[in-house]
């Protein structure tokens, strides 16, 4: 038994040590190497758990993932109205940003591979679909049709998903300049 919960930990700290080292110095600047180093264990482990770079690679951005839904739809669960949770997301967004932003950088970066990995790409869609759904879910889903302007919830949902990225990308990019105020925009359409 207790091997079994040593391996889970040196899994475990091999993760966070890859998570570490991608979302501080970008996938392309990162070796298996610098991520045994910063895990405290030898090169051939991560072989041995995660079998070669993309499966390592592949399991932070699940962890990643997982990590964003559970905080997501943590924040859309505190509000009682659509208009409300669309204000909360937002502020979640915009605290991310200004005190989690290698979580973003990380997502980023993953992105860029997506474009050209089958694999990543997979992951990130499905990442993108499930957000979007909870946007409808938890922001659309009691608003009257007559409020929508004739758009459908998914297309809404999509575009506020995608206006809070791109914005994202701005501040990370703009790092000497305050939040754009396009976030602090984007909740006067709720009120």
């Amino acid at each position: 038994m207790s091997t079994e919960t040593n391996e889970q930990t040196q899994s475990e700290r091999i993760l966070l040590a890859a998570n570490t080292c991608i979302s501080t110095r970008g996938y392309a600047n990162v070796s298996m190497r610098d991520i045994a180093d910063e895990a405290g264990v030898a090169l051939s482990q991560l072989n041995y758990y995660f079998k070669n770079k993309e499966g390592l690679f592949k399991e932070v951005v699940r962890m990643m993932i997982s990590k964003y839904l559970k905080e997501i739809e943590a924040s859309l669960k505190q509000e009682n109205s659509p208009r409300k949770r669309a204000k909360g997301l937002i502020h979640y967004f915009k605290n991310m940003l200004q005190h989690n932003p290698e979580l973003f950088r990380l997502l980023y970066d993953f992105t860029g591979l997506a474009i050209w990995s089958p694999v990543f790409s997979s992951l990130l869609s499905e990442l993108f679909k499930e957000l979007s759904d909870m946007i409808e879910k938890y922001i659309f889903k009691d608003l009257q049709l007559k409020e929508l302007k004739g758009y459908s919830t998914k297309t809404l949902s999509r575009l506020i998903l995608g206006s809070m990225f791109g914005t994202g990308i701005q501040v990370l990019l703009d790092q000497d300049e305050e939040l754009p105020e396009a976030l602090n925009a984007m909740q006067i359409l709720f009120e």
